[in-house]
């Protein structure tokens, strides 16, 4: 009997045997949080260090970057291929979510960090069905949650700018003196919902959305090479099928999930900037 096929190095995202199959007598290697470690490419764990995510995370931020800034270095009144991409995806950003949620007027000036987010977020879920990179950094929580909480200091520091610490009250405890009887229990709910339950949900919705993919394409990923194994070759055919159909899917989503987190960010910020009534 073979042990089972786990490998017990936790830092690779497929860390399996590769020599065990189907009907070999070890057991299916299904992915779990080892696949979410990495051991440090520099420094100690116990300190100062540096992992394949953050790799990821700071090429993603160079290609970003470097797209915009190769785009509109030098732009032309006739746009070449480049900074026509550029342009599409800009005013994809702009008119597509910042004007229809924040207005023209007041949301032209939130139009750089809803188009940074964008394409930051996306390029960080991208790296998942990339060769080699293979990870979707957004999997892991704390660079979802260093994203929202960018939002929501904006948000909060924009309702006490525009309202002052009364109106600020108001606009986060929903307060409407109509309510009568259940104003405070209306209030309460409102106020913790704003400043405790927005800002995770904020995040964990990227985090898990991410972390549940990148979860079913190794799973079909590794069943795949697993089942490759006499009888087992038509069950892998299949698997391998749903990797093609899995990525595909998640292409959509990783577009649509940094869709979404900028049209809540959107959200957040037109409801700092509206009047309470």
């Amino acid at each position: 009997m073979k042990e089972p096929a786990v490998s017990a190095d936790p830092t690779q995202t497929l860390a399996f045997d590769t020599s065990c199959h189907l009907f070999d007598g070890c057991g299916f290697p299904a992915p779990g949080l080892h696949s979410f470690m990495f051991e440090p490419l520099w420094g100690d764990t116990n300190g100062l260090y540096f992992n394949k995510p953050m790799l990821l995370a700071l090429l993603g931020s160079i290609i970003v970057v470097g797209f915009f800034w190769a785009a509109f270095a030098k732009p032309k009144l006739i746009p070449g291929k480049l900074q026509m991409v550029a342009e599409a995806g800009y005013d994809f950003v702009r008119t597509g979510i910042v004007y229809q949620t924040i207005g023209k007027r007041e949301g032209e000036k939130y139009v750089p960090l809803a188009v940074s987010l964008f394409f930051f977020i996306w390029m960080m879920n991208l790296w998942s069905i990339i060769p080699v990179a293979s990870f979707p950094v957004t999997s892991i929580i704390a660079y979802p949650a260093v994203l929202a909480l960018i939002v929501y200091v904006t948000w909060v520091s924009l309702t006490f700018k525009r309202h002052g610490f009364v109106g600020f009250f108001k606009n986060v405890t929903g307060y409407d003196k109509s309510l009568g009887a259940v104003l405070p229990l209306s209030m309460t709910i409102e106020f913790f919902s704003n400043l405790l339950v927005r800002p995770f949900t904020h995040a964990v919705r990227l985090f898990a959305n991410m972390f549940a993919g990148h979860t079913l394409l190794l799973l079909f990923t590794i069943a795949s090479w697993y089942m490759l194994n006499g009888i087992g070759i038509a069950y892998s055919a299949v698997s391998f099928v749903m990797v093609i159909v899995m990525t595909a899917f998640e292409l959509f989503i990783q577009a649509v999930q940094a869709y979404v987190f900028v049209l809540l960010t959107c959200t957040f910020i037109q409801g700092a900037l509206a009047e309470h009534h």
